[in-house]
């Protein structure tokens, strides 16, 4: 059995002007078209989720997110997953230029200059890091509302869980290669921090990194690329609209998979770039106890106007490669007929996610939290939703403070945890539809 996703990259929404517009839609159109034929292909007839590996927006704009949304809803019913299974990370168009101030730009610049000693020194003071995730301002509810906090203290921009079998589990771990993107960034200039590149490890999990820049991209990358050697078994980025894949044998028993995307729409559909997704399968070979990688390389077609399959970019039509899996070894090994019997008697874990705000070891997670969680942050305003939560009395009455999407997000959990779901349903509906008053 295996595990589906579709991978988005680079989709630029709010770029297209004048018949640009017309032509855009067309080829998101017809993506759909070709994805839902692509799924009814795969074994389980359905993907468990979607990957997106920045730059969702154009110019980092609420508008922007507000038509993805709505696109990506379509992407999710071709895929026949659910509409909240969805994982992002930014990427440099995500940021608004628009808000980066004059403090911003000096806070840009110092980091530029001295590295990782100034990005400390910014993260460590309360309005300096406001300053410095300003320029996320519209991408943040966006990312929250599928449940990928970006982490404002310089940390991850998304974490989740999937099972391949009993005891083989793959992390994807998304990272903000953006944090201190600029109006105008320089190859190698850019920064992770070591709050994002010393990756976990863990028994019986493998690592999916998502990153929207390749690593040579970053000020760090030496070490956060022997990191990602060392402990990713697949490193996804995108960026430069140039597909390719490669395999790195790291060491005995230990591979590296590089898959560089393409754009899902390029800002000039011409010359060596044209509309790309993919479609990745998961599966656990119990053989070699491996990850089994499945690439479905899929492009735009310029004289039938329509995706096809891709023979050229990634290596073939359906390129399959095996990785040495280290971290699945120091689990105990899973016998075959056992493994199977499990496997068909029950559903992969898509999108059972690591939710930031869930405090309580043994706290229950209601199967309908996500879908709130998308339409507390995706649907409503930010005084909507600070209307439902003084409604719900996670704020005073006379709460006249700023806010924040974290804090928003910790009271809508605490509430969720004090059985306040089916109330928060209605709250929403209600600020959505105020005649339902």
């Amino acid at each position: 059995m295996s595990i589906a996703f579709v991978h988005l990259s680079d989709i630029h929404f709010g770029q297209e002007r004048g018949g640009v517009v017309v032509l855009h839609d067309d080829a998101k159109a017809r993506l759909i078209e070709d994805l839902s034929a692509v799924i009814e292909g795969l074994p389980e007839k359905k993907a468990a989720g979607i990957l997106i590996t920045g730059d969702i927006a154009y110019a980092g704009k609420a508008d922007e997110y507000k038509v993805a949304a709505l696109w990506l809803d379509k992407v999710a019913a071709a895929a026949k997953c659910a509409i909240t299974d969805i994982m992002v990370v930014p990427g440099n168009h995500d940021i608004d230029r628009d808000e980066i101030s004059s403090s911003a730009e000096w806070q840009l610049s110092e980091i530029q200059t001295n590295g990782e000693t100034a990005l400390d020194k910014f993260l460590a003071n309360d309005r300096d890091r406001a300053v410095l995730y300003a320029r996320f301002t519209s991408y943040i509810p966006f990312a929250e509302a599928y449940n990928c906090s970006m982490d404002c203290r310089g940390g991850l921009a998304s974490k989740r869980v999937v099972q391949l079998a009993t005891g083989r589990f793959l992390q994807f771990i998304g990272l903000n290669s953006a944090l201190v993107c600029n109006k105008k960034d320089k190859e190698g200039g850019l920064l992770l921090g070591a709050r994002q590149r010393v990756l976990p490890i863990e028994p019986s999990q493998e690592l999916v990194v998502l990153c929207h820049h390749p690593l040579h991209w970053l000020q760090d990358s030496d070490d956060a690329g022997r990191f990602v050697r060392s402990r990713a078994r697949v490193f996804i980025s995108g960026h430069e609209h140039k597909p390719a894949v490669r395999i790195d044998a790291i060491e005995a028993g230990c591979d590296l998979m590089t898959l560089e995307a393409g754009a899902t729409v390029p800002p000039a559909a011409e010359g060596p770039f044209t509309y790309t997704y993919n479609v990745i399968e998961f599966a656990w070979d119990h053989v070699g106890d491996r990850l089994k990688v499945t690439v479905h390389p899929r492009a735009w077609n310029d004289y039938k106007k329509r995706f096809g399959d891709d023979p050229v970019r990634l290596g073939g039509r359906e390129p399959v490669h095996f990785l040495g899996c280290p971290n699945f070894r120091k689990a105990p090994l899973i016998q075959p007929a056992a493994a199977a019997s499990v496997m068909e008697a029950s559903e992969p874990v898509a999108a059972h996610s690591e939710t930031p705000g869930w405090t309580e070891e043994d706290a229950v997670v209601p199967a309908d939290y996500p879908l709130v969680l998308l339409r507390f942050f995706r649907d409503l305003t930010d005084g909507q939703r600070l209307a439902v939560l003084v409604k719900l009395g996670g704020l005073p009455p006379n709460w006249s403070d700023a806010s924040s999407h974290a804090l928003e997000r910790q009271i809508l959990d605490a509430l969720v945890l004090a059985g306040k779901i089916e109330e928060l349903k209605q709250a929403i509906d209600e600020q959505r539809n105020p005649s339902q008053k």
